[in-house]
């Protein structure tokens, strides 16, 4: 016998995934996790990113397994359509982060003589209002310059945690910028 499943053992492992049995999703994780993996990491080039999309893969997966039709697909075909989603899904998440960082960048960036270093004053406090960590990643980023990776190996956090806090706090000094009358809808 071959270290390969046979028909039946894989027909079984459907069938119990199918019925909702939590064993069988975690030998479905076992069996199609590093496949998954692969496929994420070669496509986003993160580990940080890859390892939480497969879990976001394997998660979908169980939510939707009522979709799953095996006699359209393998387990792994399905596995890899929902796979490519998530990938699709993350650049998209991607592109939205960079979208909202540039528009709040260029917007303190654009230079307008009086009110370029009172808004410069505005930004840093609101900067300084925020939680120490946020604080700390903000500072790194646009007064020091430097890279997300550069500020994850210096504060010893996971990149996706730099990148989470660099557009959870620019978000929220954009609103409160907003909210103030202060900001670029208010200038």
């Amino acid at each position: 016998m071959t270290a390969a499943p046979n028909d039946e053992e894989r027909d079984a492992l459907v069938a119990a995934f199918l019925a909702g049995d939590e064993r069988a999703l975690e030998q479905v994780y076992r069996r199609y996790s590093s496949l998954v993996y692969s496929v994420c990491l070669r496509s986003l080039g993160e580990v940080t990113e890859a390892e939480d999309v497969t879990q976001k893969v394997f998660v979908a997966a169980w939510d939707k397994r009522h979709n799953y039709k095996p006699e359209r697909a393998s387990l792994s075909a399905w596995l890899m359509g929902i796979t490519r989603n998530k990938i699709v899904d993350a650049h998209q998440g991607r592109a939205r982060q960079r979208r909202i960082a540039d528009q709040v960048a260029s917007n303190y960036d654009t230079p307008r003589e009086p009110l370029d270093v009172a808004e410069r004053l505005i930004v840093a406090d609101e900067i300084a209002r925020l939680d120490e960590m946020p604080q700390k990643v903000l500072r790194l980023a646009f007064y020091e310059d430097l890279t997300h990776m550069q500020i994850a190996e210096r504060l010893q956090l996971p990149p996706g945690t730099v990148k989470s806090h660099i557009r959870r706090s620019l978000i929220k000094i954009r609103r409160r910028l907003e909210e103030s009358g202060d900001g670029p809808s208010g200038a």
